[in-house]
Parts: C-alpha cells; sequence; structure tokens
C-alpha cells in the first residue's frame, strides 16, 4: 500500500476517509456526504444513458462520469438494481423545455464531469459539473445542505425529479411556494430486487421533503410524464413499474425552480418517513434557518471523527490508514436512523409509532444475511448504546409484522431477501457483545415462537428463490427431519439447514444468558442439524437432500444447488460454533490442515481467495469470510495469520476499486475492519475473539460503555503477520482466542509479531477455540 510508515496516532480520522473507495469493481458503495447511521446520504446518481436505471445499487458508479441528480437516500453495497435514491436534485443551466421524464437518456437533463474536480470526505462530497456548477453537499442525521455555485451565464435552475427514486416510485407530488422560498414534496416506492420477483414489485414506504431556499425564486414549473407545465407549482404522478420490474420510461413527475443569473443558491432540507410536518420539524430542530453551509460540514466531519475515533490507530503507511478507516466509515453508515427528532416513526404495520422511554433512535435497513456475521458485532464493541438500539428496531419491527422476523429490511418494508433467519443470530451477538439495553426476554420469546410455529407462508414458495416470504422456510421438515430439504421451498435448502443451525445457537446462547434453563439446551441441540447435511460419502461436504433423506445427484464440490451464492466447497466450512465437530467429521486436523490449504491456493501454491470455480475460497462474500480464521482451530494459527494478511494486504487498497465486492451494507468492510485489528468474533452469539495478527503497531478500541481494549505490536507491518509471542494483560499466552471477558471488561493485548511463522504458538490442542456441540 502507498504512503509512509507513522508513528504517529491519528487525531483526525476522519479526513482520512475517502468514500470514493467501493465505488468501482462491484463495491457498490456511494460518495456521498452522510453522519454516522444518517437517514440522509445525499449522493449522485451516475447515469448511463438510461433514466431507468442505476449504473450501479449505489447509485454511483466511477466509471460512468455523467450525473443526473443528486438523492437524499442511498445503502451501500446492496446488490440488486439498487434501493431507495429518492429525491434528486439536479442542478441545471439553462430553460426547461421539456419534460426531464421524457429525457429517457438523460441527454440533456444531465451534465458529464471529471474525478479532477471532485472531493468525497466523510461529510461533505463536491463536484464541479461540465455545465459549470459547483455542487458542495453535507448533512446532518436528518437533513442535509446543499451549496450550487452557478456560472456567471445561463439560466441557474433546480429540477426536483420526485419520481425518479432508483428503482422507481408509486407515487409522488411537488409543491412549489415561491413567497417562502420553500419546496415540498413526496415519493412512495419500494421495489428492492422487484426486478427479481413479483413478491417485492410494489410501494412500501413514503418519504417526505422540506427544502428551504436563500435565493428568491424567478420562475418555477412541473412536469407530469410527457408534459411540461411552465409557471405551475404542484404535480403529481409516480414512474409506476413495468412487467419487467423497472420504472416506466416516459412516466414520472417534479419540478423545478429559477433564480437569478450567477448566483450561489444554498438549500437545507430535511425528510421524514411519517409526514410533511415532521420533515419540516427535523429541519428545524437540525439545521435551522441562518446554519451556514460550513458549520453544517465542521459538525458533519466532528460527528464522524467521534466515531472512527474509538478505533485510534498508530502507526501504519497512510494507504493502510485510509483503507482502514474508510472500511470503519462503511461499517458505520447503516443501519439507519429512521425515527424523527420527535421519536415518531413508521412501522412495518404502516402505523405511526413512538419509540419507547430507553430507546434513543429506530433503526432500518437491516441486511441481515450480510451483517450478522460481523458487522453488528463491530457496531455493538464500539457503541453498545446503539447495538442495543437496532436488537430493540428489530423487535419493534416483528412485534408489527405479525412476529416475522424478516431477514432484509428496507425503511419500513420486508423483503425477504436471501436466506436464513438472521436476526436470530445477531440479537444474541448484539447481546454478547453488550448491547443489552433492549427487551432481550421479549425479543427472544417472540423468536422462540418464530423459530417454532409453523405459519403457512413457511410452507410457501411465494417468492423464491431470492424473497422466499416464509421466516423459516420448510420449517415443518426442520422440525420432524431435522434439515431443510431440497424439495422444500428455501432458496437452497443445505444453506439453508446450516444458516438456521447458526441462528439456533444463537437462540442458545440468549437463552443461556437470560436463565432460560429449558430452551437453551432446545435449540444448543437444534444448532447441531448442520450434521444432517453433511455427506461423508462425498468427500466430506454439506450437500443438498430430500425430504425423504436422499442426496442430490451429480454432486461435485463446486455445485451451487443446494447453496446461496456460493458453492457447496465454500458453505461446508460454515459452522462457526462447533468447527471442532465439523473437523471431527472431516478426519481431524491432519486432514483439515491440508483441505483448507487447498481450499485458499491453487495447485502451484498461488493463492486463491475470491471463488475458483467454486472449489476454491470467496473473501470477497460472505459464506467464506470465518473460513480464514479456521486454521486457528486446527493447530496453525500462523496459516490464519498468514492468509488473513494476504487478503487484508491483496485485497483491500485506498482506490475506488478497493473494495473486493459488494460491501452488503459494511458487512464486507467490517471484517477488514476485525482482520486489520488482528481479532474477529467467533461465532454469532458469543463474544470471544480469534486471533489473526494486528496491520498496526497500536489501536485502542474505546467502547462507548468506557471500557478500552488496546492492541500492542511494535513490529507490526505489512509482511510481518506471524506471532512470536503474545501477552494477554501482561500474562503470556499461546491461545489463538480471547474470552468473552476480554471484550466485557476491556484489556491489554501485547504481540511480538515477525515476518517469519511460528508454526508451534497455539499449536496445542488445549489452546483452540471452544467449539459448542450438543
Amino acid at each position: 500500500m502507498a504512503g509512509t510508515a507513522s508513528a504517529a496516532a491519528v487525531t483526525n480520522p476522519a479526513a482520512l476517509v475517502n468514500t470514493l473507495v467501493g465505488t468501482q469493481n462491484n463495491g457498490e458503495t456511494l460518495p456521498g456526504a452522510a453522519t454516522p447511521f444518517g437517514m440522509v446520504q445525499w449522493s449522485p446518481e451516475n447515469t448511463g444513458g438510461d433514466q431507468t436505471r442505476s449504473v450501479e445499487p449505489g447509485g454511483y458508479g466511477y466509471d460512468v462520469t455523467r450525473i443526473r441528480g443528486f438523492s437524499l437516500t442511498h445503502l451501500s453495497g446492496t446488490g440488486c438494481a439498487g434501493a431507495s435514491g429518492d429525491i434528486p436534485f439536479f442542478p441545471y443551466v439553462g430553460s426547461v423545455t421539456t419534460s426531464p421524464s421524457s429525457d429517457t437518456g438523460d441527454s440533456k437533463y444531465a451534465s458529464n464531469f471529471s474525478h479532477a474536480n471532485e472531493t468525497a470526505t466523510a461529510g461533505y462530497y463536491r463536484v464541479k459539473l461540465d455545465n459549470g456548477v459547483n455542487t458542495e453537499l453535507t448533512a446532518t442525521t436528518h437533513t442535509g445542505t446543499g451549496r450550487f455555485s452557478y456560472p456567471a451565464t445561463g439560466t441557474p435552475t433546480m429540477l426536483v425529479r420526485t419520481s425518479n427514486s432508483e428503482i422507481g416510485s408509486a407515487g409522488a407530488t411537488v409543491n412549489i411556494d415561491a413567497a417562502n422560498k420553500r419546496i415540498t414534496g413526496t415519493v412512495t416506492s419500494g421495489n428492492f430486487c422487484g426486478y427479481i420477483n413479483t413478491e417485492t414489485r410494489k410501494s412500501y414506504y413514503t418519504l417526505h421533503f422540506a427544502a428551504e431556499f436563500d435565493q428568491a425564486f424567478t420562475g418555477s414549473g412541473t412536469w407530469l410524464d410527457g408534459a411540461v407545465r411552465p409557471n405551475t407549482t404542484t404535480a403529481s404522478g409516480g414512474t409506476g413499474w413495468g412487467g419487467d420490474g423497472f420504472p416506466v420510461k416516459g412516466k414520472g413527475s417534479g419540478g423545478w425552480v429559477t433564480f437569478a443569473p450567477g448566483q450561489s443558491v444554498k438549500f437545507r432540507v430535511g425528510i421524514s418517513y411519517v409526514s410533511d410536518a415532521n420533515a419540516a420539524a427535523n429541519l428545524a430542530a437540525e439545521n435551522p434557518a441562518g446554519t451556514l453551509f460550513d458549520t453544517t460540514r465542521s459538525k458533519a466531519a466532528a460527528a464522524w471523527n467521534a466515531e472512527l475515533g474509538r478505533a485510534a490507530v498508530t502507526g501504519g503507511t497512510t494507504g493502510q490508514q485510509t483503507t482502514f478507516y474508510t472500511a470503519l466509515y462503511h461499517s458505520l453508515l447503516h443501519p439507519n436512523v429512521f425515527s424523527d427528532t420527535n421519536g415518531q416513526y413508521t412501522g412495518m404495520d404502516q402505523k405511526v409509532h413512538t419509540v419507547a422511554t430507553g430507546q434513543k433512535a429506530q433503526y432500518a435497513n437491516f441486511s441481515g444475511w450480510d451483517v450478522y456475521r460481523g458487522q453488528v458485532q463491530l457496531v455493538t464493541l464500539l457503541r453498545p448504546d446503539i447495538g442495543g438500539d437496532i436488537a430493540q428496531s428489530l423487535y419493534n419491527q416483528a412485534s408489527q409484522h405479525n412476529g416475522v422476523w424478516d431477514r432484509w429490511t428496507h425503511n419500513q418494508g420486508a423483503t425477504h431477501v436471501m436466506s436464513g433467519d438472521p436476526a436470530h443470530a445477531a440479537l444474541p451477538s448484539i447481546y454478547a457483545f453488550g448491547g443489552t439495553n433492549f427487551d432481550a426476554s421479549g425479543a427472544f420469546d417472540s423468536m422462540k415462537a418464530a423459530a417454532t410455529t409453523v405459519t403457512p407462508e413457511d410452507l410457501s414458495s411465494v417468492g423464491w428463490n431470492v424473497m422466499v416470504v416464509g421466516e423459516r422456510p420448510s420449517l415443518d421438515k426442520y422440525l420432524s427431519v431435522h434439515y431443510v430439504p431440497s424439495d422444500g421451498h428455501a432458496w437452497g435448502g443445505a444453506a439453508e439447514t446450516l444458516e438456521d443451525s447458526i441462528a439456533d445457537f444463537g437462540l442458545s446462547q440468549l437463552a443461556a444468558r437470560l436463565g432460560k434453563t429449558t430452551s437453551a439446551p432446545q435449540f444448543l441441540a437444534r444448532a447441531q442439524y448442520w450434521k444432517n447435511v453433511f455427506n461423508t460419502a462425498n468427500g466430506g461436504y454439506a450437500q443438498d437432500r430430500s425430504s425423504s433423506g436422499s442426496w442430490s445427484g451429480g454432486f461435485t464440490p463446486d455445485t451451487e444447488n443446494g447453496f446461496v451464492e456460493g458453492s457447496s466447497a465454500q458453505y461446508t466450512w460454515m459452522v462457526p460454533h462447533n468447527v471442532k465437530g465439523l473437523f471431527d467429521k472431516m478426519g481431524g486436523n491432519s486432514k483439515v490442515v491440508p483441505r483448507l490449504d487447498s481450499f485458499f491456493h491453487n495447485a502451484d501454491g498461488s493463492w486463491s481467495l475470491k471463488g475458483g470455480g467454486g472449489t476454491k475460497s470467496d473473501v470477497s462474500n460472505e459464506p467464506s469470510i470465518w473460513a480464514p480464521y479456521l486454521y486457528d482451530f486446527a493447530g496453525r494459527p500462523d496459516k490464519t495469520q498468514q492468509t488473513v494478511r494476504q487478503a487484508v494486504n491483496t485485497m483491500w487498497t485506498a482506490t475506488p476499486g478497493g473494495i473486493p465486492g459488494q460491501d452488503d451494507l459494511g458487512a464486507m468492510s467490517a471484517w477488514y475492519v476485525w482482520s486489520a485489528l488482528g481479532i474477529h468474533p467467533l461465532t454469532p452469539g458469543r463474544s470471544e475473539l480469534m486471533l489473526a495478527s494486528p496491520l498496526f503497531p497500536q489501536v485502542t478500541i474505546s467502547r462507548g460503555n468506557g471500557k478500552t481494549l488496546t492492541i500492542n505490536a511494535p513490529a507490526a507491518a505489512a509482511n510481518s503477520p506471524y506471532i512470536q509471542s503474545l501477552k494477554v494483560d501482561g500474562a503470556a499466552s499461546t491461545k489463538p482466542w480471547l474470552p468473552e471477558s476480554f471484550v466485557a471488561n476491556g484489556g491489554t493485548l501485547d504481540f511480538t509479531l515477525s515476518g517469519t511463522a511460528s508454526p508451534t504458538w497455539g499449536s496445542s490442542a488445549a489452546d483452540a477455540p471452544p467449539s459448542f456441540d450438543g
């Protein structure tokens, strides 16, 4: 990585963040202005010449240098065709003579730009468009401020493309109030992954906005579909969705206002998912009239420094520091604050609720299948209070959704996307990491009911395969034959069995912590159902099987039949709660170590970390991200240290292409943060930490509950990953893992590292991390 090594502690981590990282090569992140967990994430919408398509799910693709608007909401690294991207504003120079909805190729109402004229960092985004407008964006939690410096010639115009959310809209409104220099409106949308299946091809949220300008309007107008309507002030109409699930070309509505020539125009905008009044109240509370742009920008940077600074790095190169803090930044974008400043939010029952006493905020946008593996743990490590609020938010959603814990929630909508029952793994993890400020007992009872009561949706294939409606597809079979069969309702039966086993382990651990002595062993026993899809006769791989017990035919390790975004070879390792049990089935450590070696390497010894045709690891996607740490269980922690460092050094960089795959609302960035620290959660439901080795000479973790974790490794460097010795709170240790007490109480790690492997350190069977069998 580029940069000179520094011995000084980082004092301004926000300044190191490069939000263009991940905007190239399928990272699908967004470069715009946001605050930690902010409702507003104001960012460009690039166009490749089709108004009905987003070039990337985050709205921005580094290789596409044309912008059609700056939308107030986004999700980072989602996959599918994007989400949100609501209320794009576009600073246009000239008169509006045709309907922007008719500009289906974005040939007129869009502008090219150069990356040389672009700045993107934590809380601030700037771009000088080729049309001459210098655009600057910053944000608070519920609001944004934009500053637009128009050229001296041409008519300064601001388009408000209310209906043009990234994946379309069912309805939209705009109201222009020239007397008060104000524009308000709404968009009603949803449609996450709706092009894949009609199950989510619908609206389920309405966003309200209120924008207040500092310059008088000299003119205004609106449009509806193909009709342009000068001198009007209201319009309504959405894009709708075609049979392909994408917005209908030529449909939609919006409005525009003009200003005196050569103006620098600033406006502040607040949003709400409840009402127009709440959008205005959010604006008044966080960004009142008279607030300077630079004041808001400074506060956004300070908010990021407060959160990023909880992981205080000393040393490393500038490139390493930028990669680390940008990954931490991406880890803290989601979930998003969803309640307004008055505590109100719209629930999954589409009713208005108010957060209860003790809950500071309701959160939304939970990419469950992705984030339960490490991102919620990282958030809770740094901010246990926010972790607890996220847990309460998920419980609130389930309570408003007939007891269903949906696996992928978008605003107040249930999308069912992906597989497994991730909330049942996430909440116990949050609790284990100290996020206990939620109704854990009530949440457990709700999750237990969902995991033991077969619903009509569990018996349905509606939404198959990506968005099966049941929380626990084929739960009846899981309870009777103890696996999810290939002839059931899940996206992939073998994958679903592995996922549900992890979820059940999480429930067992939460039950034990809450003193629920009957439920704890019940769910621990269920957590071993993964064994029923492990086939020793096929070479020792997880495999799909029918409800009658027969194994699926034509099996090869690279098969994706029965799996989700991965192969049997990749999923087979995914038993984080009982690694010893898995290794025993594989023939013990002597068989496992060479098998792991083969998983991470090609036949010629070169590394293979991104799929290898399905037979090799894919550390760029979630099913493989635990696998590099498994050597810790097999008596070869040095190989974990080597493999993790290889991924950290080669797959992540401080460049636009510096995230190796979809970031999935921070899930993959969280893996990088953990791995650069040299630690990683053992398994969902627990807070033990597996060890790799630290990338930096020192990192101090200042938890929100006052506890401190200090990681010292004076010889740390990119090419020195190997542990020679370790002290934990001053006492020598040969264990490649840390107990739960380390997270709970804090402590100090002192690593001695070198560029030479030490195969004997941590090699004893007695030193292996714990496994949990039923």
